[in-house]
């Protein structure tokens, strides 16, 4: 080699070298200036007896997304209490800078069944895998929010050529917390009492604006906005191929649980998605025990056989995962002894090793920095699976696309069609947008069209299922029958883990025809709907008043909004002939009043408008005064009710147990609605089971219950005709002996004509874990208007009423019974015919006072639609 081309050489090779060093420089002096969680948070994450707060963990994951070019940070949502809602995503550089173009590519392999392969193989090599994260959606599940600085920092510093390249393959989209409220409630809760000796207890109330650990069951009904905020990202938006939501569990048992699931599981999920779920929880077992974390089990107690969590990503053709960790109490670490560790539920008969567990935990102290290392471990272990099986898993997302496609045009059901003529058209356009919501397509028939002897009609909303997301569509429209799977053949049967029935034209009263043979020509009538789906057409500029048909929920949502606008508000007496039709009897009639205007043009549905006066038999329709009765003890089903309550406009104030003693219910209330709730936690604050007290782990002052004088009170509103309407477990408070103390002298003890008999009935083998069962509706009661003759409500096995003939100044009334056979709608049910002809719902008067008794939840975790009327009547009820 020449001199010259020596020298050429060594300054190329001086000029790499230094551009190296330049680079190197480059990225130590980007790693020196993205602050550490210890630096930011004064206190490594984990740390004993340490929170931040979700506005700090915020804070610093906006730091870092201004610092580095791994993290783009971006809003997705708001919470119930507005607070906003982001994801982190978490990827090289270059996959950061090309977001949108590697959505666009999700987007496609997820719901294009025709792509042409030499396009389909450009894409998968293009594409990325978007791994999804959802922390601490529960929210006393502290662990794996506190556990994301540590993540983030590690993933925007790193320089191990590993990680990197998993980096290369993945998108790590990160849910920091997926409560943002809860998380500050828990983390304030904790702080008030740290360094005493209510440290660790309880929060009490519910962690959210509304539902608490309900959360994690309303991934159908999306009632919720940062539930809705999370779905929208698999449904409509980002369309990630793995998801993996991280919880935490009992303490008394194994350390970790990661996939796969135990039966029963969905029976309309495509196998792979099951096998993918092996792979890696496979891969997190081995990849935790090699870092000496012991304690992880699989195939363990949790099962997925139910939508409605945040899994329910799976039925959207997601690899959706679940991950649980042992808890602490909060950030208070615990001892625990050996013989204080047990098995229970699926998957694991005793605390020993086994293929479920290969590892044990022995025992002793469990701190909130482990569970941070069980977070770390396990997340970084699905990034590398995600990463080694990239291009499989791409394949894996559009293949599975194509089967679901395929087996909707070739195996029944075909479609779904949604009549427009239904009892309650307000549930119907509810329907079709919520499925749209869910990224189903919705479509409506161009013209008429006879099929299987069934007349259709223009408009009439069909849903195909030749789509991908047709395990959703078939899961939410069917009825529900439970996968029955016994621990030992003809053994005993493994019970449900939550409930058993979502169908959702039954929950909401909405008809809905499966249709089992496909007709081509039947397809070429209906076009697909691209905007949100209304009946509805403008208001006119002046009217006398508005008819609000009583079948429509919607309906009681604008008289009560009507009410507080200080419009005059009425209630048909009987049902009124008008057009050749019938407008029923407990229709609204709304006086025209200008700041209505804009309501009226959001409604779903539109009213009957009356131009000019007409002489209608009224009743004038007033708000109750209400009081909402809530347990301090996460009392969920309370929780729904308010939301329930916001949501139509229904004014209510909570009262407490602890609050009766020094109320004047009287005085303050028409109505009092007591929910869900054990009798012994609203009477005394504490809970009983088997007949023995249990202390609870609130702090004191949250643990009083109504006692003997406040039930006096109760007794004293009863009395002076208020109206009590209670559900579930709270009935036990008006079963037995009562009394009425009406001065020191005067007291009445009496009984009301009803009795709870489920107990019987469950010894005699009833066994209703929570599914739709019928009933039927006494006709022309003021507490049935707008019902139809027959519903479906949600049931779990009590309680069940037989009244009695009353006497003195007593009276009762069966609303609803069940029918003597074909009870079950939907779900599962052992012994139904037990259940035959027993009441689910009466009325009791005493002297003038008032009670409706449910045997079932009217409002249920926000879905069940169909019996919310039962309980606005109830709170509507004209007094005697």
């Amino acid at each position: 080699m020449s001199a010259t081309n020596l020298k050429k050489m060594t300054n190329i090779l001086l000029l790499c070298i230094s551009i190296l060093i330049s680079g190197q420089i480059t990225k130590n002096v980007l790693a020196a200036e993205i602050e550490t969680p210890e630096k930011h948070f004064g206190f490594k994450p984990g740390t004993d007896r340490m929170l931040f707060t979700y506005e700090e963990l915020i804070s610093y994951l906006q730091k870092l997304d201004v610092k580095s070019p791994r993290l783009e940070l971006r809003e997705i949502g708001l919470s119930p209490l507005n607070k906003k809602m982001y994801i982190a995503f978490f990827s090289s550089e270059e996959n950061i800078k090309n977001l949108d173009v590697l959505k666009a590519i999700n987007k496609r392999l997820a719901l294009d069944p025709n792509i042409p392969e030499p396009e389909r193989k450009d894409l998968i090599k293009k594409g990325k895998v978007f791994f999804l994260a959802t922390l601490s959606m529960h929210s006393g599940e502290v662990g794996p929010s506190q556990a994301a600085p540590l993540i983030a920092y590690d993933l925007v510093t790193t320089e191990d050529q590993q990680i990197l390249k998993m980096l290369d393959d993945v998108v790590y989209m990160m849910v920091p917390c997926h409560n943002p409220d809860g998380m500050d409630m828990i983390v304030n809760h904790y702080n008030k009492y740290k360094g005493t000796k209510y440290e660790g207890s309880s929060m009490p109330g519910v962690y959210h604006k509304y539902v608490g650990h309900d959360n994690n069951r309303d991934f159908i009904t999306l009632s919720q906005s940062d539930n809705r905020a999370v779905a929208n990202i698999y449904n409509k938006d980002w369309f990630p191929q793995v998801m993996v939501e991280k919880h935490q569990m009992g303490s008394g048992t194994a350390r970790y649980f990661v996939p796969p699931m135990h039966d029963p599981i969905a029976e309309n999920i495509d196998a792979a998605i099951w096998n993918w779920t092996w792979v890696f929880g496979s891969n997190m077992v081995t990849d935790l025990t090699k870092k000496g974390l012991a304690g992880v089990s699989q195939h363990y107690l949790f099962d997925d056989y139910w939508p409605g969590s945040t899994e329910t990503c799976i039925w959207k053709n997601v690899i959706g995962m679940l991950t649980e960790a042992a808890s602490v109490q909060y950030a208070k670490p615990i001892f625990v002894e050996p013989n204080e560790l047990g098995a229970y539920g699926k998957g694991l008969s005793e605390y020993k090793k086994s293929i479920n567990m290969s590892l044990p935990w022995e025992g002793g102290w469990w701190h909130l920095s482990d569970i941070v290392k069980y977070e770390l471990a396990s997340t970084m272990s699905i990034i590398k699976t995600s990463s080694l099986r990239r291009e499989d898993i791409l394949k894996f997302r559009n293949d599975v696309c194509k089967r679901e496609v395929l087996r909707g045009k070739t195996q029944p059901p075909y479609y779904y069609i949604l009549p427009l003529k239904q009892h309650d058209k307000s549930e119907l356009v509810d329907l079709i947008n919520l499925l749209r919501d869910h990224g189903v397509n919705v479509y409506q028939l161009n013209s008429s069209f006879t099929l299987n002897d069934r007349n259709f009609q223009q408009g009439d909303v069909v849903v195909p299922l030749a789509q991908p997301f047709r395990p959703f569509i078939k899961e939410v429209l069917e009825q529900q029958q439970f996968p029955e799977r016994y621990y030992t053949p003809g053994g005993k049967l493994i019970k449900p883990y939550d409930i058993t029935s979502w169908c959702l034209p039954l929950h909401r009263g909405v008809k809905s025809i499966e249709i089992t043979n496909r007709l081509k020509e039947f397809e070429s009538l209906f076009k697909k709907m691209k905007e949100e789906f209304t009946l509805t057409q403008q208001a006119p500029k002046n009217y006398w008043a508005a008819i609000f048909t009583a079948q429509n929920n919607e309906s009681y949502k604008a008289a009560f909004f009507a009410l507080k606008q200080e419009a005059t508000v009425k209630r048909l007496a009987e049902n009124t002939k008008w057009n050749n039709g019938l407008i029923p009897k407990g229709s609204f009639v709304v006086n025209y009043k200008s700041n209505l205007k804009q309501f009226l043009n959001e409604l779903k549905v539109s009213p009957l408008y009356l131009t000019k006066p007409i002489d209608l038999k009224t009743t004038t329709m007033a708000i109750p005064r209400l009081a909402l009765v809530e347990t301090h003890f996460h009392d969920m089903d309370a929780g729904w009710t308010r939301y329930i309550f916001d949501s139509y406009h229904i004014p209510f104030k909570v009262l407490h147990p602890g609050d009766f003693e020094k109320s004047d219910l009287t005085k303050n209330f028409d109505v009092i609605v007591f929910p869900n709730a054990n009798k012994s936690i609203l009477m005394s604050g504490k809970y009983k089971s088997n007949g023995k007290y249990y202390i609870t782990s609130y702090p004191p002052e949250y643990t009083k219950g109504i006692g003997k004088k406040g039930m006096e009170k109760v007794m004293t509103f009863l009395d002076k005709g208020g109206i009590i309407v209670s559900w579930g477990g709270s009935t036990e408070l008006f079963s037995g002996a009562l009394q009425i103390k009406r001065s020191k002298k005067e007291k009445e003890d009496f009984q009301l004509p009803f009795r709870d008999i489920s107990a019987n009935l469950k010894k005699g083998g009833l066994f209703c874990p929570g599914s739709l069962m019928k009933i039927n509706l006494l006709k022309d009661h003021p507490l049935t208007l707008g019902m139809q003759k027959s519903v479906g409500v949600f049931f779990r096995g009590k309680p069940v009423f037989t009244t009695s003939i009353p006497r003195f100044d007593m009276d009762r009334r069966v609303i609803g019974k069940f029918p003597e056979k074909d009870i079950l709608l939907s779900g599962y049910c052992e012994k139904e015919e037990k259940l035959g002809n027993k009441s689910a719902m009466i009325w009791l008067k005493k002297g003038k006072g008032q009670l409706v008794l449910f045997g079932f939840n009217p409002q249920f975790r926000a879905s069940t639609n169909v019996g919310f009327k039962l309980l606005f009547n109830s709170i509507l009820l004209p007094k005697m």
